[in-house]
């Protein structure tokens, strides 16, 4: 199992109450159709534009009240209405979507905050929405969950970014540590190398850290979901940690015999 973050949000759960089964299956069918325009496939970066707005156009088309034609949205608006979700959370999906069509690099972390704050958190206050939950605290907690699970993913994916001809790294943090992107190109690691996702990977575990006060704060099966969640995303950090971001040879990821001590963590975290 990878940390993607959208595959980090329960997908029809058995976890999850049935009646929300079926709104959490529709949002994630949107993150994920939607991402796909913008990652997959050999479109050009004018058809993936493309392709995103007009799926802006069927957000604009709820909103107004008029009549949605793609089957992803049919299956989506009910969801929107019953539970008063906002549309401009799925705008903020669809910004950072368009960004990653053009936007190949970070010049800081702040820069990059912005991009998880579009691309990640959005999928977490929907949900928060799902649940009843509006509390400002509360979707704070959320951000700082999405957001790690948003840089957890990018240092897992570090090489991956690569051959689409991103970084996510930001590019002072680079600098500060003698980095050149040739590294990347070369899938060159070094003690240099080592210091700088080390300094990553504490940054973004004290992220989930902050954020994860949130799993006591959601009821029963909902909150055991978000903590197998975060322990899932804890393990991977931990991996990374005793690869020393050696993500070029060791890409980390969950496997069923990680499992237990998920589970584990789960419970008495």
């Amino acid at each position: 199992m990878s940390i993607d973050h959208y595959e980090n949000f329960p997908v029809a759960s058995f976890l999850l109450p049935a009646r929300l089964r079926e709104p959490v299956a529709a949002i994630y069918a949107f993150a994920r159709s939607a991402d796909d325009i913008a990652d997959e496939g050999a479109l050009s970066d004018q058809e993936r534009l493309d392709g995103l707005a007009r799926y802006r156009a069927e957000l604009d088309a709820i909103e107004a009240g008029r009549p949605t034609q793609d089957p992803v949205f049919l299956r989506l608006r009910p969801a929107i209405a019953e539970h008063r979700l906002p549309l401009s959370l799925f705008r903020d999906l669809l910004d950072a979507f368009s960004q990653d069509v053009v936007k190949k690099r970070y010049a800081d972390f702040g820069e990059l905050m912005d991009y998880c704050r579009r691309s990640a958190d959005p999928i977490g206050r929907l949900l928060l929405h799902l649940y009843g939950n509006d509390n400002p605290e509360s979707q704070s907690l959320s951000d700082g969950v999405c957001s790690s699970l948003q840089l957890i993913n990018h240092w897992q994916d570090v090489a991956l970014d690569w051959q689409k001809g991103r970084v996510y790294l930001p590019q002072d943090e680079l600098a500060r540590f003698g980095i050149a992107e040739a590294q990347i190109a070369e899938g060159r690691w070094d003690a240099a190398w080592a210091a700088m996702m080390d300094f990553q990977i504490d940054r973004a575990r004290g992220m989930m850290a902050a954020g994860s006060p949130l799993v006591h704060e959601l009821p029963g099966r909902i909150g055991f979901e978000l903590r197998l969640i975060v322990a899932s995303g804890f393990r991977v950090l931990d991996k990374l940690q005793r690869a020393r971001g050696d993500i070029f040879r060791r890409r980390p990821v969950v496997t069923a015999g990680d499992w237990p001590k998920i589970l584990l963590h789960a419970v008495v975290g």
